[in-house]
């Protein structure tokens, strides 16, 4: 068996409770849950061990919405943390490709919207030159990938709460295979940083 490692690698990023969920049961857009663990310093650091390589990110219509509306507005501001300044910046400067049926023409620069079956952009994307592709907290895209066997690069950052219902990341009838653990890290408050890296034969 040997690691993905040729050409471009689709890598997916996304926060989980210990209890295996990404979003509260009452109000998935609330994600008061994930910010006292978010701006640790290993959870800055997994996510900039994430983007550096990348030169793409990737991401659904809600997220789009959410990041592209908050992260441009720290670049700049006095105090803010560099790695979190870093990050905005990239992901200002990186081509973007939005996951949208709904969204007919994108209102951010550098940004492409596709409605398409998440395994064919991924497949699109690979047969492109660049550096990683970053999926962004996007769960429904994620969710796709990992059915279609198509993520090279898992990333997890694990916050130690139970939401106690809400929807999983993990779906029954996923592919089988083997993960390698390609890096980890633990930090305040109990925050996990794991990295896993499909094994293909």
């Amino acid at each position: 068996m040997t690691q993905q490692t040729d050409g471009r690698r689709i890598v997916t990023n996304i926060a989980l409770s210990l209890d295996g969920r990404y979003a509260k049961p009452d109000n998935p857009l609330d994600m008061s849950w994930v910010m006292p663990y978010a701006v640790t310093d290993v959870a800055r650091d997994h996510l900039t061990s994430l983007w550096e390589p990348a030169t793409t990110a990737v991401m659904g219509r809600v997220n789009a919405e959410g990041f592209l509306g908050f992260w441009p507005t720290v670049i700049g501001v006095e105090g803010v943390d560099p790695r979190d300044e870093g990050f905005a910046k990239w992901l200002v400067d990186s081509d973007k490709v939005v996951l949208s049926s709904t969204l007919a023409d994108a209102p951010w620069e550098r940004t492409t919207v596709v409605d398409k079956p998440t395994a064919e952009v991924a497949d699109d994307l690979k047969a492109t030159d660049g550096g990683d592709v970053l999926v962004l907290s996007s769960a429904s895209v994620i969710k796709g990938l990992l059915a279609a066997d198509r993520v090279d690069r898992l990333a997890l950052t694990v916050f130690p709460v139970f939401l106690g219902g809400g929807p999983r990341l993990f779906d029954d009838g996923l592919p089988t295979g083997q993960w390698d653990l390609a890096s980890q890290a633990a930090g305040e408050h109990g925050t996990l940083a794991l990295v896993y890296e499909r094994v293909r034969s």
